[in-house]
């Protein structure tokens, strides 16, 4: 029996999960579908502009996804700051950007006076969508339900149109974070979808390189704030020129199939993740095959796994491929 969502997330080891959805009933996300001959590519926008609107809403910065045929990914950060930092007020109109709430939460909205004896339930009402705006399972049931609505109106049937549960794991660290990043933003190139990583239609790095030809970061994804760690604003403590370079290249190996083709230059950025660059190449062309739980080196997994109070260590011989040589 899968485990209860609430007992696979430690913000006290990382804020950063990864999240992947897949379709049912041989449903088409987007792309053709060689039996009807029907094509649903306009599908991609539907999903990029609803996860694009949620980081509007939710307390989560969306670090990186891809729109695929049959499924989607996204790597996710929560951001308890700022939640915490909204006040009542705040997390009522953040709410009822995506719902209506209450007849109680919209006269709070609109400034009324609220009833003495409706205070603590309107309190109540109000920590609910403080915890919801930050919750991984509210970011993704806001974002699969509006398009599976679209998607069976369109195909003019209901029933599911996604699967069950959406998948989940734990970034344990700075180069889990990055790997997962690459393996989603290179999910293009590995189906052959397309050549180059900047051609790589609805998802994140195509939004980044375009913003990065102006000088510039997309201002609706969690941005590359460098390597300095101190008084920095909230962001992925990386270098973007490294990064996109990095992706740059293990997509071409990727493309061309040349193993330890890595030049001197993205080793050394690799060498910065102290992750070999053959160890590098596996992670991000096999992610999805090597690590179906949370994603670091031993020492962090078991420190999850302890914080959670997991008495069995599923998955830590996956570890060793984010270990130093």
């Amino acid at each position: 029996m899968p485990r209860p969502r609430r007992t696979l997330i430690s913000i006290e080891d990382t804020p950063y999960y990864h999240c992947c959805s897949r379709v049912v009933r041989r449903a088409f996300l987007c792309g053709d579908d060689k039996y009807t001959g029907k094509n649903y590519d306009h599908r991609r926008a539907w999903v990029e502009t609803q996860i694009l609107k949620l980081t509007e809403v939710f307390a989560i910065d969306v670090a990186a996804y891809a729109v695929m045929s049959n499924h989607l990914h996204v790597v996710l950060h929560i951001d308890l700051e700022q939640v915490n930092v909204w006040s009542d007020r705040d997390i009522v109109q953040q709410w009822h950007k995506l719902f209506n709430g209450t007849a109680l939460t919209q006269k709070f909205a609109k400034g009324e006076v609220i009833d003495e004896h409706l205070v603590a339930q309107l309190k109540h009402q109000i920590a609910i969508y403080r915890s919801r705006l930050s919750d991984i399972s509210w970011f993704m049931r806001c974002l699969n339900e509006p398009i599976a609505r679209q998607a069976n109106l369109e195909d003019n049937c209901t029933g599911h149109f996604w699967e069950g549960r959406f998948k989940s794991q734990a970034l344990l660290d700075e180069a889990a974070v990055l790997a997962c990043m690459a393996y989603v933003e290179l999910n293009p190139i590995r189906a052959k979808m397309v050549s180059t990583p900047e051609q790589s239609e609805f998802t994140s790095l195509k939004l980044r390189v375009n913003a990065a030809i102006k000088g510039e970061q997309p201002k609706k994804l969690l941005p590359f704030i460098g390597n300095e760690r101190e008084r920095q604003p909230k962001g992925i403590a990386f270098s973007l020129k490294d990064y996109l370079e990095l992706v740059d290249e293990t997509g071409r190996v990727i493309r061309d199939g040349k193993r330890g083709a890595i030049s001197a230059t993205a080793n050394n950025i690799l060498n910065r993740l102290n992750i070999p660059a053959d160890n590098w190449m596996k992670i991000v062309a096999e992610f999805g095959e090597l690590f179906h739980g949370p994603v670091g080196t031993l020492q962090e997994f078991s420190s999850y796994c302890e914080h959670l109070g997991k008495r069995r260590r599923h998955f830590s011989n996956s570890c060793q491929y984010m270990q130093t040589d």
